[in-house]
């Protein structure tokens, strides 16, 4: 109980020491945060990244507003047009505008680059957190799973699905994510195992906690870190593969406005026409540099090894 101190001058106070330690954990919380805050944005290549994620989430909220043209409209009339005048970034074969399928680009990059890390994250934690928690048995049973889902390259295993699937973005979405959690839920294991040994799990497990209580409450909040700061960096991954997979003609259809189809439609014009795979490719590489740089920042922001 508070102890309070009374005087003739005035009413009783509470005692400010007692009240300033039990201040203590809530200004040590906020200052935590703020220091990563600090740590964030004094880094300034993480900044970039974060303006960048922050640019295509906004134009591939508005792109009906940004885009000058419809961007599936053909006119045949107007084919091949160089950038400049009407069309900025010109025209490709059957006479569409680039800038509109190119900002119609970054609606399906960015749903299937994060759609597809949240499958493989949110399977890899399930089953990272039951292998490192329970051990053995199940440890090495999951763990020999992901074994087999590692000897996959990423795109074969990809292109296996979506030709039992079918094109389209559920699909590749879903082949992404399921060839892409073994490394959430090994990486997950690896903290879990010096999270698990630490004294107040094992003061819960004293207190009678149920083991879904103690991974749940314990645990996974002190292991995700690094689960977070390797998805970030791995969504740029993800739309990178999802634009390859369309470039080989097994991605989504190619009457989509996509960053992949973009570059296949221009290979056969290159050395003559670069415009058209130019400017799409430009914007795999940035989206995919912006996250990775994102990634890193969240890295040494949230690392204490790093303070």
């Amino acid at each position: 109980m508070t102890e309070l101190v009374t005087g003739k001058e005035g009413p009783a106070v509470a005692d400010p020491g007692i009240a300033a330690a039990g201040a203590e954990p809530a200004v040590a919380r906020v200052s935590q945060w703020a220091d990563i805050r600090a740590r964030f944005f004094a880094n300034k290549l993480a900044v970039v990244g974060l303006v960048i994620l922050v640019v295509l989430i906004l134009v591939s909220i508005f792109a009906p507003l940004l885009a000058p043209f419809d961007p599936l409209k053909q006119n045949l009339t107007n084919t091949l047009q160089a950038p400049g005048g009407e069309h900025l970034l010109g025209t490709d074969a059957l006479g569409r505008d680039q800038l509109s399928r190119l900002i119609y680009g970054s609606r399906i990059a960015m749903i299937v680059g994060m759609a597809s890390i949240f499958v493989a994250c949110t399977i890899g934690v399930i089953l990272g957190a039951l292998a490192g928690y329970f051990g053995r048995a199940i440890d090495s049973v999951i763990m020999r799973v992901a074994d087999v889902f590692f000897a996959f390259p990423l795109l074969i295993g990809a292109i296996v699905v979506i030709l039992l699937m079918g094109r389209g973005v559920l699909p590749v979405v879903l082949s992404l994510g399921i060839f892409s959690w073994a490394t959430f839920a090994r990486l997950l294991r690896s903290q879990i195992l010096s999270v698990r040994e630490m004294d107040y799990v094992h003061a819960a497990r004293a207190l009678g906690a149920s083991r879904f209580r103690i991974i749940r409450q314990h645990i996974l909040p002190n292991s995700l870190t690094a689960v977070l700061v390797y998805a970030t960096s791995n969504v740029g991954i993800a739309i990178v593969a999802e634009a390859s997979l369309s470039y080989l003609g097994v991605g989504v259809p190619p009457e989509v406005a996509e960053w992949g189809n973009m570059v296949s439609a221009g290979r056969n014009f290159m050395g003559v026409k670069d415009f058209m795979w130019t400017y799409p490719s430009l914007a795999i590489v940035v989206t995919a540099l912006g996250f990775v740089l994102l990634g890193n920042g969240l890295r040494d922001a949230l690392d204490p090894k790093l303070r």
